[in-house]
């Protein structure tokens, strides 16, 4: 059954994640997320239902009977091992990762390539000679790093790493074709993607990479076939595929598994996909794919613990943010599978040691962009999270920013799944927001537009994307999860067909007027018609607002942080620790007997040695120390007024 991210088992109640540990934070799901929670279950319910084979348990016992057959000399039987990571989304560090337990949020940590070198490490000295280690893409996007390097940063941490496969994902192309190129030519892993091609002016076509891989494993030749999603242009801004063209797996994948199995003599075949979960499962149940034992799948951040079992293949899915790793191991005498075991292993940072090289390559890679990245910009008592189906705070954040700052009448922010969670401290009760949190969160800086669009057609898109995430038929399925919003509400009936799931719709509190225009604030899409924005075609006197969306949410931080600089009791001013985190050597000196009344520990808690005698009823703050603290935390030009001095 599919762990999925959001949602306990149905039939349980529970979430079959690891362990609940000492250490886990826990946070107590709202009531909406309970709603969220069930969706999620009948929206997937059909692609997880118990249909496996007691031999793919996922059985600790079961693995270590596996790992103990005797491979006699004539090697007629054989132990295979795959080890699968997908969607790590740039994140380089140990991170707060989401579990569900007991119907409760639960964060532990997990994840850092440090980590994960150490745990593949020991995982292949297991089987030394016949593992295989596999990254099914989406790898150079998502974080500070490696949106500033772009993707460069992370090829020499991966080549670190050593692996021996790579498919290319939805998001290697944000950097465009050349850099894509660039970037994985880089990598010392073979590269395969059979349906990703240069695109010309005229008829001919050529594949960017090779379809396929063929691998000899203890005396078998092992095929995989590579496969990324066909609907990228559409997806992604369609700039970013310029001069590509994709073409669907169900156009040649036959062909592929005909040629490894029959020309090139494969014991095996696998398809290394990058689709989403419901359209792997889709393609395990076409008889185009018979012949493929597994489809090891990529995209929607899926934990799959247990393969998911089609008509004709097998589906797994490794989770993301290198917080976890798919491991399939198979016994194969003469030529056939004669037992597997697979199971989804956490990237544990208590039970693996950081490596110390990888933690030093990390370094030096992310030391030209550390200043700009460790910038604090806010602080937040919410878990920022991005797990849920329908509405999440990370994204609630992000519509919050952009109605406060354009005042439209709904705001949106996509469906997007990359960005771990960021908890607060169990000491401060509050998580530090840093430039390299608001990189992973908005990885494409993309500039704010706005544009008015009638209720009707309003009506009818609200229908289109409901359809991408609740169509019935998985093929149908597109992107993430459902736009996020502000200003307007829905209620929906899932189960109903394409253009019948809306029952109402409210806009700022009011029934919508399908003959009304309202006014949206979105993202540009690189690419996209002037007269497009956020998949909605033809809207009316769209406008480019003239900034971006990091700029937009850090002024929005900027406003709770306005008490940064303000005139106290007595005529003081005060700095708060997002300032002081900036600038280390700064201080504001105060008079000791004046310090409860003037300085309140939770704005600015001094030291003793801060302490120099004033009076008791100002604080003299001169205008260069002013002048520091503007030059600091506004642009240049930007008009601001400054508080009088005393």
């Amino acid at each position: 059954m599919s762990d999925l991210p959001v949602t306990p088992d149905p039939a349980n109640k529970t979430c079959s994640c690891a362990p609940k540990d000492k250490s886990s934070k826990e946070i107590p799901n709202e009531g909406r997320r309970d709603f969220v929670r069930t969706v999620a279950t009948v929206a997937l319910g059909s692609l997880t239902s118990p249909l496996l084979a007691n031999n793919l348990t996922g059985d600790p016992t079961h693995l270590r009977e596996l790992q103990k057959w005797k491979i006699p000399k004539s090697r007629k039987i054989q132990r295979i091992t795959l080890l699968h990571t997908a969607d790590i989304h740039g994140q380089l560090l140990t991170h707060d990762e989401f579990f569900l337990e007991n119907g409760q949020a639960v964060y532990k940590q997990r994840g850092g390539l440090a980590v994960l070198k150490t745990m593949l490490n020991t995982l292949r000295s297991e089987n030394p000679d016949n593992t295989l280690l596999i990254d099914g893409g989406d790898c150079f996007q998502g974080s500070g790093v490696a949106s500033l390097s772009k993707g460069k940063a992370l090829v020499p941490l991966m080549n670190n790493i050593g692996y021996d496969l790579v498919l290319p994902g939805n998001w290697e192309v944000v950097y465009k074709k050349q850099i894509m190129i660039e970037d994985l030519n880089g990598y010392h892993a073979t590269k395969i993607c059979a349906n990703m091609h240069h695109k010309r002016n005229d008829a001919s076509t050529a594949l960017v990479f090779p379809p396929y891989w063929i691998k000899n494993m203890g005396g078998l030749r092992v095929g995989f076939i590579g496969y990324t999603d066909p609907t990228i242009p559409k997806r992604q801004p369609p700039a970013y595929s310029e001069g590509l063209r994709f073409t669907k797996p169900v156009d040649d994948v036959a062909k592929y598994i005909a040629l490894l199995k029959g020309k090139e003599h494969c014991a095996l075949v696998f398809l290394v996909t990058h689709l989403g979960l419901a359209q792997q499962v889709d393609l395990a149940n076409q008889p185009l794919v018979q012949g493929a034992d597994f489809i090891l799948g990529a995209d929607t951040h899926e934990r799959v613990r247990k393969p998911i079992e089609g008509k004709y293949s097998r589906v797994t899915e490794p989770g993301a943010f290198a917080s976890f790793v798919a491991r399939l191991d198979l016994i194969v005498e003469d030529g056939r599978v004669k037992d597997t075991n697979y199971v989804l292993l956490d990237v544990d940072p208590e039970k693996y040691k950081a490596d110390p090289e990888m933690n030093a390559l990390i370094k030096r890679e992310s030391a030209p962009y550390r200043a700009e990245l460790e910038k604090v910009i806010g602080r937040s008592k919410t878990p920022l999270v991005r797990y849920y189906v329908l509405e999440t705070p990370m994204d609630n954040l992000i519509t919050d920013a952009l109605m406060w700052k354009f005042k439209p009448d709904i705001a949106i922010s996509n469906g997007f799944r990359f960005c771990p969670p960021l908890i607060p401290s169990g000491k401060t009760g509050e998580a530090v927001i840093t430039m390299d949190y608001l990189w992973s969160m908005v990885p494409v800086n993309s500039e704010i537009k706005s544009a008015w669009i009638p209720g009707k057609q309003l009506w009818d898109w609200l229908e289109k994307e409901l359809h991408n995430v609740f169509a019935k038929n998985p093929a149908e399925r597109f992107g993430g999860w459902m736009v996020r919003m502000k200003g307007m509400h829905i209620n929906f009936t899932m189960k109903n067909e394409l253009g019948k799931r809306l029952n109402w719709v409210q806009i700022n509190n009011a029934p919508i007027d399908l003959q009304k225009k309202y006014l949206i604030a979105a993202c540009e899409r690189e690419g996209d018609p002037e007269t497009t924005l956020c998949r909605m075609d033809n809207v009316i006197a769209p406008a480019h607002l003239k900034t971006d969306m990091h700029s937009t949410i850090i002024e929005y931080k900027r406003r709770e942080n306005q008490k940064l600089f303000m005139r106290g009791a007595s005529g003081s001013y005060m700095f708060d620790k997002d300032f002081r985190n900036n600038h280390p050597n700064f201080r504001i000196l105060l008079p000791t007997d004046a310090k409860p009344k003037l300085v309140p520990d939770y704005i600015f808690p001094f030291n003793d040695q801060d302490i120099m005698n004033f009076t008791s009823t100002s604080v003299h703050v001169t205008r260069m120390v002013m002048d520091i603290f503007y030059d600091a935390f506004f642009e240049p030009g930007e008009k601001v007024n400054k508080p009088d001095l005393p």
